[in-house]
This record gives C-alpha cells, structure tokens and sequence, in this order.
C-alpha cells in the first residue's frame, strides 16, 4: 500500500496509531466481495431514494447521489476504478469513491445503515440475481432432456441394480429419471429464493435506526417482498447461502451420479453411448483415447460444492447474536458454489442434446443377464402359480440357462416346461425385450407410450401451463 492510497475513514474516529499492515490485508475483503458492486450501487440507490422521501435528504442531494453512483458504475465496468485494499471493502471503495466524485453529499448516503445491513441486503440481491440465472439454466438442461427421451422413447437398454442387469428398461424412461431428480432441485432452489426475498436494509449495525426510514419502500424498489422482521436475525444469520448450498450439494450430486453413468456407458466395455468430440479430450501418450472429461470434471466438482456447505455450517454453528467477523467468510464459498454450479450447467445443458445412443448396444447388452425373468415369475402368477413357487421356479430356469449358455427367451418350450407346466406358448410374448417394456404400461413406467405421456405432462409444467 502506497501512502497516496485513500485511508478508511469509517470508524477510524477512537483509533490512535493506523492498522498494521499485515491485519489491513487479512480483514479486507475487497479481493474477492468487487463482484458486489452492481448490488451495492442498487442497494445505495433505494436507499438514498429512501432517505429523500423521508426529509433526510434533499431532493438536490439525492439527485446527486444517484449521478454520481451512476458514475462510479460506470467507471468499474469500464475497468478504470481504483479498487483499494485500505479501504477493506466493496462498499467503502465505492462510498469514498462517490465522496471524492460529489463532495460533502456522498458522506450523507450512510445515513440510516450499517455496513452489517448493506452488505446482507447486497448478498440477498447478488444470491437473487444468479439463482434467476441458474432456474434459467436449470429449464434449459431439462428442456435438452425431455428432447432427448423423447427421441430415445423406444430404446431399449438394460435396467441395473447392484451395476447388475435386471429388468430391461427404455433409454427415454432413463433419462426421465434424471429429470425428476432435477425437477426436484429445481423446486428446491425455487424455495430458497422465495425465502431469502426479504430485505435487510434499515436493520443498519444490529438495533435499527433513530432516523424515520421506510423499509417498506427500499423492499419494493429493490424487489424484495417485505422487510425482514428483526434487526438482530437481518444482520447476522446466513441461513439463506446455506440453504442455497444445500441445493447446489443436492444438484451436484444429481449430476455426479448422472456423470458417473455417461462415463461408464461411453467406456468400451459398455458402448451405450457416443458423445461428441468437442466434450471430450485426447491422451497425450495413447493416440486412440477419447475421454469424457466434462462429466469426470462435473463428478469432481461435486466434492468442491459439499466442501462450501459443510465451511458456511461451520461458519454458523456457534456465533452469537448478532454480526460477527466471522460472516466475511460466507462470500468465497459462496461465490465459488454459484459459480460451479452455473458452469457445471452449461455443460450439461450443451452436452445432453448431443448425446448418442447406440442403440444396438444397447439392445445386445439387454438381452444379457436374463433381464426378462421377473416377466416369467409375473407370468406364472397370473396362471395361478404362488409368487414364492414363480421365484423358485424361475431361479431353475436361470440356472439352467447358465449352464446352457441360453437367454429364457432362447430356450424351448419343452426346456421351460420342465420346470412348471403351467407354461404354454403365449410365454416368448413376455420373454421379449419389447414384450417386457410395453407391459410396464401405467404412470412411472417404461413402456414406450408412458415415456411420451411423461414427456408431455413434463413439459407443460415447465412451460406452466
């Protein structure tokens, strides 16, 4: 720090030797909380709005106020603002800032709040602001993947349990269940915004202000839905960052699982799948690789998002009313949750239109494992068989067919009929792949047609109607 750089003059009235350098550097938050300015400015203009209305301002020194943020705006998007470490912070970097711009008037604006209300209320904005942005994204990979099952409606694929085959299933009704998973989250984070939309500001340090404000009206002009109840809680809690946190664990997990899947099935040893080169890289030694690095990044980042909630729990777990230093620690994990989860969005929602499916593989791949066999115990039981006496005579007939090397659509009648006479012809109906899909025909299964129904009841509810 230069000597000709500004000095905080914002408590510094009781102090009587400066802040030692090292501490100046350590408390200052300017390094990573710049990324506030465009809701500091919003928020400073409401209030200063705010503060005319009342009688605290002049409507000439209001006016002035707003150029003059105006102009400060302007300059930081512009790349030609001097962003100080002395003075600790986005909001005092941009209220000297003001104060060197317009004089004596920009020394008025801090009237009526506290840093402790301004920067909750600018953290409630900018976590407002990108949870619009990331629904957006969030309709937008859901979108991508009805597109997708409803294209893969008819792709047969086998189910697993365990990672071993079970049931055939459709490739669509697969995909639709990575949308319900999605669909979910999406309500979460819609949940989370509807209650952090309180306003803070007028709470100022902790206790309110003597000055006669009207919290309703920086509510409203900010967009907020009303004032937040007690001063004491509007300062001090970060409840919200971590509720959006617990989303954004939740979501990342959804992608991990749904990454780990498109790594193993574009594997060799699966094939279910192709994704396009540009979402994938090369091996700098084997020539023949083709790695799906977008979904193993997503997997990966998913630890980073669990990491930013357990540190805001922590964060919380054990300060007394009402702020505290502490909270400055709430931006970074934060921001970097925000920013992930943003990212790992785009990804997906450029990757999952572009999918592939072979279907062939599939299809091979479902053929194996006796994947039909519950078909034939449900079979047995409509003819009268006990469901107990199915299973039993069901597991012979897969034991059998290990050692003949035989799928139980592949054996004879007369091989079946060894183990129960009750089985008749109409039987190779339910051994069939297509057979055992198209027979899972009600709401939540995989038949065909109930895909295209999902599909459609999907979206007109994100379309809203």
């Amino acid at each position: 720090m230069s000597d000709s750089e500004p000095k905080n003059q914002s408590w510094g009235g009781r102090f009587t030797e400066p802040t030692d350098a090292f501490v100046e550097r350590f408390t200052a938050s300017i390094g990573f909380d710049h990324r506030l300015y465009a809701q500091d400015i919003q928020g400073s203009i409401a209030h200063a709005t705010m503060l005319a209305k009342v009688g605290v301002l002049t409507e000439a020194e209001r006016d002035l106020i707003l150029e003059g943020l105006e102009g400060v705006r302007a300059d930081i998007e512009a790349g030609n603002f001097p962003w100080s470490v002395s003075l600790e912070d986005v909001h005092m970097n941009i209220e000297a800032a003001l104060t060197e711009r317009i004089g004596i008037a920009g020394k008025k604006l801090h009237t009526g709040r506290s840093r402790n209300d301004q920067v909750a209320t600018d953290i409630r904005l900018y976590l407002r602001d990108n949870i619009d942005r990331i629904s957006q994204e969030l309709t937008r990979l859901q979108t991508g993947l009805l597109d997708l099952a409803e294209r893969e409606a008819d792709t047969i694929m086998p189910g697993f349990t365990h990672l071993q085959s079970a049931q055939p299933v459709t490739f669509g009704h697969h995909l639709l269940a990575w949308f319900e998973m999605l669909k979910r989250d999406h309500s979460r984070l819609l949940d989370c915004r509807a209650r952090l939309n309180q306003s803070p500001l007028g709470a100022a340090a902790l206790a309110g202000t003597t000055y006669p404000i009207d919290r309703a009206m920086t509510a409203e002009l900010l967009g907020f839905d009303q004032p937040t109840a007690n001063s004491l809680d509007s300062v001090s809690d970060r409840d919200f960052a971590i509720e959006f946190c617990a989303f954004a664990s939740i979501l990342l997990t959804h992608l991990s699982r749904a990454s780990e899947e498109l790594v193993l099935w574009t594997s060799a040893q699966f094939g279910f799948i192709d994704l396009p080169d540009r979402f994938c890289t090369g091996s700098s030694i084997m020539p023949q690789k083709k790695n799906p690095d977008v979904p193993e990044l997503v997997r990966g980042k998913t630890g980073r998002v669990n990491g930013h909630l357990i540190a805001l729990l922590t964060l919380m777990k054990s300060q007394p009313l009402a702020y505290n230093k502490d909270n400055q620690e709430d931006k970074e994990p934060l921001f970097d949750a925000v920013d992930t989860v943003k990212d790992c969005l785009r990804a997906f929602a450029d990757m999952v239109p572009a999918i592939e499916a072979k279907k062939d593989n599939m299809y091979e791949a479902a053929k194996r494992g006796f994947s039909t066999a519950t078909d034939l115990a449900d079979y047995l039981v409509r003819r009268g068989t006990p469901f107990r006496d199915a299973h039993e005579v069901v597991g012979k007939s897969v034991a059998y067919g290990l050692k003949t090397g035989k799928d139980l659509s592949e054996m004879t009648l007369e091989e079946l009929q060894q183990f129960s006479d009750t089985i008749e012809q109409d039987v190779f109906e339910v051994l069939t792949l297509e057979g055992s899909v198209a027979a899972r025909d009600h709401i939540g299964g995989t038949a065909p047609e109930q895909v295209r129904k999902a599909v459609t009841r999907a979206r007109q509810a994100l379309s809203g109607e």
